[in-house]
């Protein structure tokens, strides 16, 4: 009798689907903090900087978030440490891959993957669980720039200051982000589903709970879980993507100024419901 496989980690098909107004959802340093933008003026939103979001909100375990979903999943701190955070110790996490306690104590390690490659750590995790894909603007997006004053002054022998075209904005955009749980890497990663309902969980407060000076106006308007049936697959993951991602109206070569312009699918085609189970997080 062939052994039955423990790995509980469901496989999903995900779209993110995030509204911009007057905001820079990614900065791009390269471009003097420009939001991001392809060459055909469709705007972009990193994978790097959507797990930020989710890694700070564990690691901030004093924040209401964390406080909110940890008591209702009754899940300890210590389990889910964040790798990629500031001031680590990368000798010790060489030793904790080594002596193999790598797994039980990095959350962020388990779901998205590891890049600690150094010599000696053959056991090291290289793949994670969850990948993220870019997130693209439906339509091109115009970037607005202004300039940010200072009433007190920030250099020597002035008494106001100036940063000429600074304040850098989408003035309006779309962005569908997609991302896949493959539970083939589970195994390798030592991820559960109990760490991949603790991302899903985390999802929807990854804007509303990290907002800033540049980015006051960036929220999800649909969080699409698509869960597979089969851990195998069921379907096509571009079939699923392309049935829940928006399209523009009208003058779809130009930019949107409000979420009213596009047509916003709400529901799979007819012959899914055997194959997928569909839930929107921000509802």
């Amino acid at each position: 009798m062939a052994k039955k496989s423990t790995n509980d980690v469901k496989r999903v098909t995900g779209l993110l689907v995030i509204e911009v107004v007057n905001s820079n959802p990614n900065g791009n340093p390269d471009q003097d903090s420009d939001p991001r933008q392809r060459p055909d003026w469709r705007g972009e939103i990193s994978p790097v900087s959507f797990k930020r979001k989710v890694r700070d909100l564990v690691e901030d375990k004093d924040g209401i978030v964390w406080e909110q979903i940890s008591s209702e999943m009754k899940i300890e701190a210590k389990e889910f440490g964040i790798l990629e955070s500031r001031g680590r110790d990368r000798k010790q996490i060489e030793r904790e891959i080594k002596d193999g306690t790598f797994s039980s104590i990095y959350w962020d390690g388990r779901v998205f993957g590891n890049t600690f490659l150094e010599e000696g750590t053959s056991g090291s995790i290289k793949t994670g669980v969850v990948q993220i894909g870019l997130g693209i603007s439906v339509a091109p997006i115009e970037i607005g720039r202004h300039t940010n004053t200072n009433k007190a002054g920030v250099e020597e022998g002035k008494d106001r200051g100036m940063a000429p075209l600074a304040y850098r904005f989408v003035t309006h955009g779309v962005y569908c982000m997609p991302f896949f749980v493959n539970p083939s890497m589970a195994s390798k990663t030592g991820c559960t589903q109990r760490d991949i309902e603790l991302l899903l969980k985390l999802i929807p407060y990854a804007y509303s709970h990290s907002r800033s000076h540049a980015r006051p106006m960036v929220d999800i308007r649909h969080a699409w879980i698509m869960t597979h049936k089969s851990q195998l697959g069921s379907c096509s993951d571009f079939v699923l993507l392309d049935a829940l991602r928006p399209t523009k109206k009208n003058d779809s070569d130009k930019p949107s100024s409000n979420w009213s312009e596009y047509d916003v699918p709400t529901k799979l085609p007819a012959g899914f419901d055997d194959k997928i189970k569909l839930v929107d997080l921000m509802t």
